[in-house]
């Protein structure tokens, strides 16, 4: 027979663990809202770090390979020669501004400025070469942010900055005389051949930047001027001229 005690064995009592509820639909709804959010700000983060940074990368490829290939031009043909409008007419040194030198190129469009190079203006207005000698305005566009960003500092420019152009034969030496930090992107007037926004009223040979403000928008435009204050011949070893040494 088998032993037995006083005591009972007792039984468990400890009521079961609660069933987790399941989210209400409101909750479920908000919880997928919050994903799509992050998901959302993280392909806007990429979006801006390819806007801002790896467009420059690209564009400073390409206007470095046809920068060289200006360069390799000049150096194959000695002595003055036809002007090449296609692959760059000569580049921009503004020390103000600290982004070395800007290749020049023909033309204004988005397909030109994006390759990270400044274009001298065909339409509405057509701009006016430093080699031809002749009064008028020499006026560029280029980005202000991505693409190369080759006017990113404009707003670096004070009065009395030197804005010198190089070319093949000659260095073309201008002084900034006046500034315009607003405009309506449709004031075609900046852009004359006397630019009478800026003060002046006779004919001269004048420079014109331009590019977009404020930075990351395109909703206005920025403005500098120049005037030529002299020529100098480009010499064997291609010296700069003093205001960029």
């Amino acid at each position: 027979m088998a032993a037995t005690t006083d005591h009972q064995e007792h039984t468990d009592t400890t009521p079961p663990a609660p069933r987790r509820r399941g989210m209400g639909p409101i909750a479920t709804a908000v919880s997928v809202f919050g994903e799509l959010l992050i998901t959302a700000g993280l392909i806007l983060g990429l979006f801006v770090v390819y806007s801002l940074w790896w467009t420059n990368v690209i564009a400073d490829r390409a206007a470095d390979k046809q920068a060289d290939k200006v360069r390799d031009n000049w150096a194959q043909n000695t002595g003055p020669g036809a002007l090449d409008t296609g692959a760059g007419i000569g580049f921009l040194h503004v020390p103000a501004m600290k982004n070395g030198e800007v290749l020049v190129e023909k033309g204004t469009s988005t397909k030109i400025l994006n390759d990270g190079v400044a274009g001298y203006y065909t339409d509405p207005v057509k701009a006016t070469l430093p080699m031809s000698d002749k009064d008028g305005n020499f006026s560029l566009a280029a980005h202000r942010d991505g693409h190369g960003a080759k006017f990113h500092n404009i707003d670096k420019i004070e009065k009395g900055d030197p804005i010198v152009f190089e070319t093949k034969d000659k260095w073309y030496v201008y002084k900034a005389y006046a500034i315009l930090p607003e405009t309506s992107k449709y004031n075609v007037k900046v852009l004359g051949a006397i630019p009478k926004e800026s003060g002046k009223k006779k004919a001269g040979k004048y420079i014109t930047l331009t590019t977009c403000t404020p930075v990351y928008t395109s909703r206005y435009r920025y403005v500098v001027w120049g005037e030529l204050v002299r020529v100098e011949k480009v010499d064997g070893e291609r010296t700069l001229p003093k205001e960029l040494r």
